[in-house]
């Protein structure tokens, strides 16, 4: 064969190669919202085969019954909210993320945020059946809250509830959750990290974040992250990303967190917040010298709440009116939070995480100043009603 021949026989090759690849990038640009139909299918005849797991690794074999014994308490949560559009006509908005049942009554855990002013939710479990659910309640700080749904007398598969204080980096971790509407989608991974504080937002934060690395991506909210034994040790709930898509660095609401939400909204309705009483406004450097104060960081204390904790043990609020800049009216000469049990505060998140760890009737030693003096008092904590 000539060396022309050789050459036109690999340009014909190259075009169908990328003709090849061409078209499946089409394909996936114009079939891909029927994607997760598809994966349905794949799942669905996975679980239907009777295929042992002969030549399976031991922990290929355990990753896989975790799968099959957990699934189907995963739950798929559609939400329908109705919004406003500039011209005030109504426009459904629909979300979509993922929770689990932790009792055979019907209860299931997710993230607050998946079900935040949803008018509508609706829970699909691993089995395909479909429940309306109703809103129990929520833990807005720590974007964690409880579903209810009737199971009409139907016996439930219920996920086991771990222990998240004892946990290692290093140690192996599964996710399970529903990634852009790919139901039953498993991940796997590691524990990267422990013990991270991450803000979501001015006074909510993940606190004592598990970070994995195992894949968590828009949906995965409110789905749990997995031991090798199968138990839960957390509610995936955050990544961090610069593109919006999975970049190895996911956040997970520690278990023993979220139980302690669900006990209290179990059996009271709503959760129980420590609360100091007071309102406050973060102090900044020029601030701090404008009214000759002897710190530039900690907490101005404006309002104490009248029988409030605070106000019971003798904190002070402000006592005038001041304009700072062109809009914003302070009210000062109250009294400067710098510590509470020791450890500084600056902003209101590092009070709400503190307070986070604390249940009303619990004291807390709070160091402030006062007309430029250091002082300290014990404070008992109340319930804080949002």
């Amino acid at each position: 064969m000539s060396g022309n021949m050789r050459t036109s026989n690999a340009i014909r090759l190259m075009v169908v190669g990328a003709l090849i690849a061409l078209g499946a990038y089409w394909a996936g640009a114009r079939w891909g919202p029927r994607g997760p139909a598809r994966v349905e299918a794949l799942i669905q005849a996975q679980k239907s085969s009777s295929r042992g797991t002969t030549g399976l690794t031991e922990e290929e074999m355990r990753t896989v019954n975790i799968y099959r014994q957990a699934t189907s308490a995963v739950a798929n949560i559609n939400t329908r909210i109705v919004e406003y559009d500039f011209f005030q006509n109504s426009v459904a908005a629909e979300g979509a993320g993922s929770g689990f049942v932790i009792d055979a009554r019907g209860y299931v855990l997710t993230n607050y945020h998946v079900v935040e002013n949803a008018q509508n939710i609706e829970v699909t479990l691993g089995d395909r059946s479909q429940y309306a659910a109703k809103f129990i309640g929520a833990d807005k700080n720590n974007d964690v809250a409880l579903l209810k749904i009737d199971p009409k007398g139907k016996t439930l598969s219920v996920l086991t509830l771990g222990d998240s204080s004892n946990l290692l980096v290093g140690q192996s971790v599964l996710a399970i959750g529903n990634p852009f509407r790919f139901t039953s989608t498993l991940t796997t991974g590691v524990i990267s990290a422990l013990g991270r504080t991450v803000p979501t937002g001015e006074t909510t934060f993940i606190d004592e974040a598990i970070q994995t690395d195992a894949a968590i991506n828009q949906g995965n909210s409110g789905g749990p992250l997995l031991n090798s034994r199968g138990e839960v040790i957390g509610i995936n709930s955050a990544i961090y990303t610069p593109s919006g898509t999975t970049a190895g660095i996911g956040f997970a609401i520690p278990i023993n967190t979220a139980k302690s939400i669900a006990q209290d909204l179990m059996t009271d309705g709503h959760v129980r917040r420590a609360d100091l009483g007071v309102q406050s406004v973060e102090l900044w450097p020029n601030l701090a010298e404008a009214l000759s104060l002897p710190v530039t960081q900690g907490l101005l204390i404006e309002r104490v709440g009248r029988d409030s904790p605070a106000a019971k043990a003798g904190l002070q609020g402000g006592n005038r009116t001041v304009l700072v800049g062109m809009f914003q009216k302070l009210s000062v000469g109250g009294d400067v939070i710098v510590a509470l049990d020791g450890k500084e505060v600056a902003n209101s998140l590092d009070v709400s995480i503190l307070l986070n760890h604390k249940k009303p009737g619990e004291v807390v030693h709070v160091t402030y100043y006062r007309a430029g003096k250091k002082l300290e008092t014990n404070v008992t904590l109340g319930e804080r009603q949002d």
